[in-house]
């Protein structure tokens, strides 16, 4: 069924569906949007079940991980807004940034794309990790956000960068805004609304400007897998609002190590992935 043995084929719904009950529990808690759970795991069950060229998989994995990402950072960016953690401000002063980003990094990921993209998910997910984790206690490095030039440049590189990488926006967005001496819980709030901001027009224009890989599993159009959307989107749902609700009981600090970890052994095996 669908190019796999049965057993193939429940090992991979099974897998896909713990990513999604992961990647949308760490969505609420973290305000990262899943995607750095479902791109390795996409990327994963691409190139080893389905026989997808290394090649495209990353691409693959990236508008496939936005896709799913959509209505993950929509329950977790209302949940976080009905929690006054989200800063509306600042959402509209990226904006103009963000839009210019996510065109950019499509751009480059439909027509420029390659093995080359796991490895930078590897390289800037562990220094992000790094910092995150031995800076977990650390004053901030600013005392506010720059002006609004500086930050639609933060917005335009945090978009172009998460395209490319199909990781939302979160995972880039929490350190730049506690760097910048924002209060973590609402750094996080503020993240899932990026998250939304970006999947929705990068998955889109994935989905319209890719080319469908050889080998992709069936209901693949351009570089999104709606077989992995369709076992993944139901978990994540439901796991974003209670990764919401533990994450405001969790210390600031704790909050910080937690999502560095994460971020560390996720990265490490993409780097791995991407240089074998």
């Amino acid at each position: 069924m669908f190019g796999l043995e049965w057993a193939e084929l429940i090992t991979t719904v099974i897998a896909l569906a713990l990513c999604g009950v992961v990647g949308g529990f760490l969505a609420g808690l973290l305000g990262i949007g899943g995607g750095m759970i479902f791109v390795p795991v996409f990327y994963y069950v691409f190139t080893v079940f389905f026989k997808v060229s290394p090649d495209v998989a990353m691409m693959l994995a990236a508008g496939t991980s936005l896709t799913c990402m959509i209505p993950t950072s929509i329950t977790a960016a209302i949940a976080q807004y009905k929690r006054g953690n989200t800063n509306l401000e600042t959402i509209k002063t990226w904006a103009p940034g963000m839009i210019l980003g996510v065109l950019t990094g499509s751009l480059i990921s439909s027509f420029y794309g390659g093995q080359w993209l796991a490895i930078l998910f590897g390289v800037v997910m562990i220094l992000n990790a790094l910092n995150t984790f031995f800076r977990a206690k650390a004053k901030p490095m600013f005392d506010s956000l720059p002006g609004k030039f500086w930050q639609r440049v933060i917005g335009f590189l945090i978009a172009c960068f998460s395209v490319m990488l199909g990781i939302g926006g979160g995972t880039l967005t929490v350190p730049v805004l506690n760097a910048c001496n924002e209060e973590p819980h609402r750094s996080v709030g503020t993240s899932s609304a990026v998250s939304l901001f970006v999947c929705v027009p990068g998955a889109i224009i994935l989905f319209a400007t890719g080319t469908t890989p050889e080998n992709a599993p069936v209901f693949t159009l351009g570089y999104v897998s709606f077989l992995a959307a369709v076992c993944v989107v139901p978990c994540s749902m439901f796991m974003a609002t209670f990764g919401v609700a533990i994450g405001k009981k969790i210390a600031p600090a704790t909050l910080k190590r937690i999502f560095a970890l994460a971020l560390f052994c996720v990265a490490v095996r993409m780097l791995i992935s991407g240089l074998s």
